[in-house]
């Protein structure tokens, strides 16, 4: 009956939950003081601008939320691959430094006392 969808871009729907809702709600309260400027409308004014301003900033922090949701698993993911490979996903490979006792390449020093 409903499809939930995990990505791409939202649907006319849920754009006018999202922002819609909250936006009549502001529109309807400027109206409301417009129409009646004492009294009742100074009331209307408050109660709706209050409604449509607390669901549009809802709606902005719950967005904010789910990004940084997202950022953390790249962040996780970036580490993952840190672990694997030694280098950051982007970077160049480092060269692999040679320890100063190294001997020349292709042979190995026999193990023993250091002459």
């Amino acid at each position: 009956m409903f499809r939930v969808r995990s990505g791409g871009p939202a649907g006319p729907l849920t754009l006018f939950i999202r922002y819609g809702v909250g936006l009549i709600g502001v529109v309807a309260g400027l109206v409301v003081l417009i129409l009646n400027p004492g009294g009742f409308g100074v009331d209307g004014f408050g109660l709706l601008e209050g409604a449509g301003l607390s669901v549009l900033l809802l709606n902005w922090m719950f967005r904010l939320g789910v990004a940084g949701d997202k950022d953390r698993e790249r962040e996780e993911a970036a580490r993952r691959y840190f672990e694997e490979h030694g280098h950051w996903p982007g970077e160049a490979p480092r060269a692999r430094r040679r320890p100063p006792n190294a001997g020349p390449r292709g042979q190995q020093r026999p193990p023993g006392p250091a002459s």
